[in-house]
């Protein structure tokens, strides 16, 4: 595996940093979101909506062509757990069947942000960062982390559905795309706490290239989880902002 820097992260610990946690209005004067949505047919009785990457980039850098954002190198990208509630700003027409799943072209529509993704954003402007792609250990789209991960079970147990996962082996030609081409840019690991997560988690590692830069705030005492950036609590939400900023100090 690559060279890890991390940070293992008693939430308790408080961080005296002067960094100004900025508020939400003011993140989103600086900043697009585009995200690919899709739905795939897993059965002839069920269908998954699903988002297979976001791209959160400076309102300066975006081009005309927002699918041309896909072939640009990222200065970072977040894997988290899942898209959680994320929504496009405009209709979706994006159907597939589940064994077509790697034929499925990315078109980027505007989509609106959600609390995690200004977490993102406020690293991005503390590190100068005009360019973050966040990938997730599953592309199921469910706003209830229990919920979504009694779904991911259920599909691959009964369906066999592994490529919900854009680090399945089916979708290896994707995440080759995504992944930046320096294996010095970041990959910054934030998918949460949960034991129920460590098939996707080892599934994502053993995806990941050698020599691969990767970070993240590991909780204490565990080996392969790392924290989410939205924590319940506000003032978690802020530590857990100033640790990460402390992780990824510019050079």
């Amino acid at each position: 595996m690559g060279r890890l820097l991390s940070l293992v992260v008693n939430m308790e610990e408080k961080n005296c940093s002067m960094t100004p946690f900025l508020p939400a209005a003011e993140l989103k004067k600086s900043y697009d979101i585009f995200g690919h949505f899709y739905t795939v047919a897993v059965s002839p009785d069920e269908v998954a909506s699903c988002r297979s990457v976001l791209e959160i980039i400076d309102k300066r850098q975006t081009p005309g062509d927002v699918n041309i954002i896909c072939d640009r190198q990222p200065d970072a990208v977040f894997i988290m757990m899942n898209p959680g509630s994320s929504q496009p700003l405009v209709e979706v027409d994006n159907h597939i069947v589940a064994d077509e799943i790697s034929k499925l072209p990315i078109s980027l529509v505007p989509t609106k942000p959600d609390t995690t993704q200004y977490q993102v954003m406020r690293v991005m402007r503390y590190c100068g960062w005009r360019h973050v792609r966040v990938l997730n250990l599953s592309d199921l789209r469910s706003p209830k982390s229990p919920v979504f991960i009694k779904t991911f079970e259920r599909l691959e147990a009964t369906c066999g559905y592994d490529a919900h996962s854009i680090f399945a082996p089916a979708r290896q030609n994707e995440l080759t795309k995504k992944l930046p081409k320096n294996r010095e840019t970041p990959l910054v690991f934030a998918w949460g706490l949960s034991d129920k997560l460590s098939p996707l988690i080892a599934r994502c590692l053993n995806a990941i290239p050698p020599q691969q830069n990767y970070t993240g705030l590991l909780a204490e005492g565990t080996a392969d989880k790392y924290r989410h950036p939205l924590p319940t609590l506000q003032r978690d939400k802020e530590t857990w902002f100033r640790n990460m900023i402390q992780l990824c100090e510019p050079a």
